[in-house]
């Protein structure tokens, strides 16, 4: 049994995170906390995600591209040192390597689901706002994902936005992703988020609605927020590119009405 809250209200009051709701390590049962830990901070009713220069790959011995992260996540389920049980594997025959407590911070069953934020993100970078399902059954594993910015879709005046449904190991769905451009900055504040009913998404930025699909997962889903680094797409004149940073401004959720 899950037991969360059924609503958020995330204005990131104070100087941290709240340790009911946030769980501030990128899927530390494969490699560890401190090698999935995110340099974070909370100041001025923000969250700030970043990736300084010094901070290490993560899962980096296991891991097949070099990927440096800082994400929070608002759910966390693994099985006891050696187990294969673990949320979002992401290739075959792992293990978990460190054992982590059960947390559920907010993990709805439907609703609306949305986060402002901005991003800096060159080239070699991107951010991404997703809802990925606990995975307290290993079908339970589809995601949702609301916004997906690769550095490398970003112009002026516009970005791809990757939005839709990635189906991995949830045989109830089928894989319906796109990334599409709308003329937005993504550099400046705008609200990400979805309406999630049973059968039904309807994606929004800004409050209009850009995409909707007629499916959706079923179970029980945490939320996923993030920064990501790909040393691998560097390139000789990378010297100056941007520190990769995600800044969050609020997190909402709350159950639809039924109409």
């Amino acid at each position: 049994m899950v037991n969360s809250r059924v609503e958020l209200d995330e204005r990131f009051a104070g100087d941290t995170l709240d340790p009911d709701v946030w769980f501030p390590y990128y899927l530390p049962h494969w490699s560890s906390r401190a090698e999935s830990a995110a340099t974070c901070s909370v100041r001025g009713g923000e969250l700030h995600l970043s990736i300084p220069v010094d901070q290490p790959l993560w899962c980096a011995d296991l891991h097949e591209e070099p990927l440096r992260v800082s994400c929070i996540q608002s759910g966390s389920l693994a099985g006891p040192l050696g187990s294969a049980v673990g949320q979002q594997p992401f290739r075959d025959g792992l293990r978990v390597r460190e054992e982590q407590p059960t947390m559920w911070g907010y993990t709805p069953r439907y609703g609306h689901v949305e986060v402002r934020m901005r991003g800096v993100v060159s080239a070699r970078s991107m951010f991404a706002f997703w809802m990925s399902g606990i995975e307290d059954r290993p079908e339970r594993a589809g995601e949702i994902c609301v916004a997906e910015i690769f550095g490398d879709a970003v112009r002026d005046g516009s970005a791809d936005v990757g939005i839709g449904v990635k189906r991995l190991g949830d045989p109830a769905l089928t894989q319906e992703f796109a990334a599409d451009p709308l003329g937005i900055d993504v550099a400046e504040f705008h609200t990400y988020g979805v309406d999630w009913r049973p059968g039904s998404l309807a994606f929004s930025v800004d409050g209009q609605v850009v995409r909707r699909l007629d499916q959706a997962p079923d179970y029980p889903m945490q939320l996923m927020i993030g920064v990501f680094d790909f040393p691998a797409k560097a390139t000789t004149d990378t010297g100056a590119a941007p520190v990769p940073e995600l800044v969050v401004s609020h997190v909402r959720g709350h159950p639809l009405s039924s109409g």
